[in-house]
Order: structure tokens, then C-alpha cells, then sequence
């Protein structure tokens, strides 16, 4: 089985507390990824970072939503950071 992709749609925003991300499944069969998303304020410092698990069918994309999350819930996000390999979840 081979990592899949990960692409940042759209970073979170003060009214839509999530990033949007498209995921490449290039497997024969549905595959569970795990993607690594980062929710950065203005001054570098990291609101949230986390593990998000999605369902990707057989040689397909799905988008899905990665919600903010964390201890800081009001803080603002400047950017998103977003690995672009997503990995096999085991």
C-alpha cells in the first residue's frame, strides 16, 4: 500500500473554525489516511497541530473538513500548514 496526498483547499477563518483538505488515495482499494494539519497564528505559534483520519476510496480524492480543536479556542489562525503525505492509518 502507498501514502496518499494531501492538499490545503482553505485555512480556517474566525467564522469557519476549519481548514478544508482534499485527499489522494492512489491504492486499488479504500484506504484509511491519517493527515497532519497545522493551525498557526500571526506570531508563529501554534494554536493547534493534529492527526486527522479520513476514508478515501480506491483510486479516488475526497475533500473533508479539519476542525481547529485544541486548548485555545477563540485564538485567531494566520495560516495552515498541511503535510502534503498522508499517511497510511494503522
Amino acid at each position: 500500500m502507498r501514502e496518499g496526498t494531501a492538499r490545503l483547499i482553505t485555512c480556517a477563518t474566525a467564522t469557519a473554525r476549519y481548514a478544508t483538505v482534499e485527499v489522494t488515495n492512489p491504492n486499488g482499494k479504500a484506504v484509511r489516511f491519517d493527515v497532519h494539519v497545522a493551525f498557526v497564528d500571526s506570531s508563529g505559534g501554534t494554536v493547534n497541530a493534529l492527526f486527522h483520519e479520513v476514508k478515501v476510496p480506491a483510486n479516488g480524492k475526497v475533500t473533508t473538513k479539519v476542525p481547529v480543536g485544541g486548548d485555545r479556542p477563540d485564538a485567531v489562525v494566520d495560516h495552515c500548514e498541511v503535510d502534503p503525505e498522508a499517511l497510511l492509518h494503522t
